[in-house]
């Protein structure tokens, strides 16, 4: 469900930073922030209802950012998210009514697997990139590897998000079976709320230094 030069754009990208924004004010700057710092791919969480005019702020003002949106729960959300302009849509699980619908309203969508189950299901949706999802308690990288063997040959690869940081994010993006990691480290809620864009565009450079040096 994404078009091979989405595809191509968010493995170049390698990280793809995840937000709670609160106020849509702080959308630019965020941008802003994060591509100083060498991020150029974000996923606005629909946790909060500034998250659509977040994402219009940003595909105004930032165009250069690669904006998509998460925690796309339901068909209504769907409409909205076209609406709005995403890049991509992204859900933390798998619900084929959600899936088919993206598809039918063309929108590239990544849904969320935790189970060998959800990786079939995904794949007889068409979906071969997915959001694993969460990662680390899930059992990581490891876990990932054992569970997504039988279907390698598919040319499947995955999204992780939940527990990734600046330690461990190399070892995921070493792996042939990871497209990009989702970051919500890289901008958490309080640094975003208290516009400390100093500390997000250092958070973005060092994610960015060890995806670079995991290429080189």
């Amino acid at each position: 469900m994404f078009p091979p030069s989405l595809h191509q754009r968010i493995k170049e990208n390698a990280i793809i930073a995840v937000l709670v924004i609160d106020d849509a004010s702080h959308a630019v700057p965020l941008a802003n922030a994060l591509l100083r710092g060498g991020i150029t791919a974000m996923e606005l969480t629909l946790r909060t209802d500034a998250a659509l005019d977040a994402l219009r702020a940003i595909r105004d003002e930032v165009p250069e950012m690669l904006a998509g949106i998460g925690t796309i729960l339901t068909t209504a959300q769907v409409d909205e998210v076209v609406a709005a302009g995403a890049a991509f849509g992204v859900a933390p699980g798998l619900n084929r009514r959600v899936v088919e619908y993206a598809q039918e309203k063309e929108l590239p969508f990544g849904p969320g697997i935790a189970t060998p189950s959800d990786i079939e299901q995904g794949l007889e949706l068409g979906c071969k990139t997915l959001k694993y999802f969460p990662a680390e308690t899930l059992g990581g990288l490891k876990h990932l590897k054992n569970m997504s063997a039988p279907y390698q040959h598919l040319g499947i690869d995955f999204v992780p998000l939940g527990g990734l940081d600046a330690a461990n994010m190399k070892d995921y993006l070493s792996s042939p079976l990871i497209a990009a990691i989702g970051g919500s480290w890289i901008a958490k809620r309080d640094l975003i709320a208290a516009q400390d864009w100093t500390q997000i565009e250092a958070n973005a450079r060092e994610a960015r230094q060890n995806a670079e040096s995991v290429k080189s």
